[in-house]
């Protein structure tokens, strides 16, 4: 292997590293954000499998595409702000960051004030025959929606927030409050259901009262000074409600369609097996949900940081942050779910004693058989989260048709007469398994042969980002690092035709800059860090990027410091401010991105520095 490609290779397993250490660093707040409906939701079932009984449990089973069809709204605003979001800090816009932050919040409180009163009327009004038949599951079910009316402010309005919390990098703030709304949900159950015997009604409060809990501790955050994103109602973004809309809007159809698909499932399931395998299947979900957290907090990572790079017109990150998913987090997924399997009848035991009911046996075959899901599910959220960011539609509409209604529900019609609920869990499996054929089929339409890399699995469009020759990407350890890197920009320079000034100045800003975080970031702390340096050559400008992992640093601000009748402190500094016609600098999910502009003269102009 000759010299040039084995620095090549290394460079880019360097990009790699950082960009693996980066989305561990954001996964753990995603997972906890799904974690929390998922434990609550655990709670709700064991208080209700064990202090009320299976109508209070099948109540909250009903509840179920009435929720989905509510978090899809949620899903909407949340899977396109995000987006949008990340795409502007990629591209360094703050203000529009700032708009779509404020978007998003306006539009879910409004929609969560609108659910709170259509929940009241159906509850208060008895308008459910058409979701529960039977009158004393109605009644329950009655009850459930007027105690679960006030949940909808603080459960959408605190979902969004606590997502957003990832680009502040909050993660203490999170764990918190998680952890409080978890013990507060745990309290308001024990004192609804089992002190005050209010049955369904009680498990519903409790999940609302929870939330408001959870709400109050997310709020004062945002009114800080630290706070990036902060409420900016005179410049509520509402020219970017079509984009958030049509960006979040494949993801949000799987809950819509999840609620047909819901509604068709349990009609099946009742006509078949009867109420008590739908008490199986909601008690097996509510514990499943947990474990459901870490692919969902996958894909919102993979999201984040598709977006991200798409906003700076990465290639190379967006290839590598699929290999992350695909080669990375794929694999704990994989022996998480084996665990589940192996520990299906301990699960079981959670919600029912008696072994001998058959609902505990229907209940051990879903933690047997639905786990099976989740590795092949993973996959194909990945693939949605890359096609959210990237403006993939048409192959995001097909697969959420087919996984949110047309497989799980023509499967499970074939299926359920036959074998019962364990044709209910088989459909889910085999759900999984078209879903990621379809992104297998589009890959090989669409690259006319079966995909040779990620890049070619993701169907990244050829002409995205700079090319390979138009661009330079090295990874800086050392100071020894940041004097060779200085000549090789240099050197790339003046191999585009940059005249003799600019390629100087350009390495000469490259050399400082980076040679200070080398020099000062790296000995902040006693952790490994790396400096990822990109120069992308355009015909009018000449970019220079430097990423790191190291503390806060903008040198905007250091500059403003500088006592000006020092002139001989922090010179490079200074230096580079008069030599770059534009730096940008910001800190998120992380990292310094510090970006500089230089614009080019005549290609042919050779002026000595």
């Amino acid at each position: 292997m000759s010299t040039a490609a084995t620095t090549h290779e290394t460079e880019a397993r360097a990009n790699a590293r950082m960009i693996a250490r980066l989305y561990f660093r954001i996964l753990p707040i995603q997972v906890v954000l799904m974690v929390i409906g998922a434990v609550n939701g655990l709670i709700t079932s064991f208080f209700a499998g064990n202090y009320v009984g299976e109508v209070a449990l099948s109540a909250f089973g009903l509840f179920g595409p009435a929720n989905q069809l509510v978090t899809a709204i949620g899903t909407i605003m949340l899977g396109g702000s995000q987006v949008l979001c990340a795409r502007f800090m990629g591209m360094g816009r703050n203000d529009e960051m700032q708009s779509v932050f404020t978007l998003d919040l306006l539009v879910m409180t409004a929609v969560s004030v609108t659910a709170t009163v259509i929940l009241l009327v159906l509850g208060v009004f008895d308008l459910t025959a058409f979701a529960a038949s039977y009158p004393e599951v109605r009644a329950s079910f009655n009850q459930f929606l007027i105690g679960i009316a006030p949940n909808m402010v603080p459960f959408l309005v605190g979902q969004q927030l606590f997502a957003f919390l990832a680009f502040e990098q909050q993660g203490k703030r999170t764990t918190m409050a998680s952890i409080v709304a978890i013990v507060a949900n745990a309290f308001f159950n024990w004192l609804f259901v089992c002190m005050m015997r209010l049955d369904a009604l009680g498990l519903a409060l409790a999940t609302s009262a929870s939330n408001w809990v959870f709400l109050a501790m997310l709020v004062p955050y945002f009114l800080t000074e630290q706070a990036h994103l902060r409420l900016t109602l005179a410049h509520a973004g509402f020219r970017h409600l079509k984009d958030v809309v049509l960006i979040g809007l494949p993801g949000a159809l799987v809950s819509g369609y999840m609620t047909l698909r819901g509604l068709i499932v349990n009609g099946l399931v009742m006509a078949h097996v009867g109420a008590v395998g739908l008490s199986a299947f909601t008690a097996a979900n509510s514990l499943l949900n947990i474990f459901w957290a870490v692919p969902a907090g996958i894909q919102a990572t993979a999201r984040i940081l598709f977006s991200m790079y798409i906003g700076e017109e990465d290639r190379r990150s967006l290839a590598d942050t699929m290999g992350v998913c695909l080669f990375r987090a794929l694999p704990i997924v994989i022996v998480m779910a084996a665990g589940i399997i192996l520990l299906a009848v301990p699960f079981s035991d959670i919600f029912y004693r008696d072994t001998a009911q058959p609902v505990f046996q229907m209940t051990v075959q879903a933690f047997r058989i639905l786990p099976l899901c989740m590795p092949l599910s993973t996959i194909c959220m990945c693939f949605v989260a890359y096609g959210q960011s990237s403006g993939k539609q048409a192959v995001i509409h097909v697969d959420t048709v087919f996984d949110g209604v047309i497989c799980v529900a023509g499967f499970s019609a074939l299926l359920i007469p036959a074998m019962g609920i364990d044709g209910l869990y088989w459909a889910n499996v085999l759900n999984g398994v078209v879903c990621v054929a379809i992104f297998l089929i589009y890959a090989i339409i669409a690259n006319r042969r079966l995909p040779r890399s990620v890049e070619e699995l993701m169907v990244i469009p050829e002409g995205f980002g700079a090319p390979d020759t138009d661009r330079l990407d090295i990874s800086i350890q050392t100071m020894e690092d940041v004097l060779s890197t200085s000549e090789k920009v240099e050197a790339f320079c003046r191999a585009h035709g940059v005249g003799d000034r600019e390629s100087y100045y350009g390495a000469l800003c490259m050399e400082e800059m980076a040679g200070n975080i080398v020099d000062h970031g790296f000995a902040k702390d006693r952790k490994k860090h790396a400096v990822d340096v990109r120069v992308v050559y355009k015909p009018e400008m000449l970019v220079l990027r430097i990423k790191d992992d190291c503390v806060p640093f903008d040198p905007a601000e250091r500059a403003k410091l500088l006592d000006p009748n020092d002139p001989f402190r922090n010179v490079g500094i200074r230096l580079v401010y008069q030599i770059a016609d534009r730096i940008d600098h910001r800190f998120t999910l992380g990292l310094n991105v510090l970006t500089m502009f230089i614009k080019l003269q005549d290609a042919d102009e050779t002026v000595n520095p």
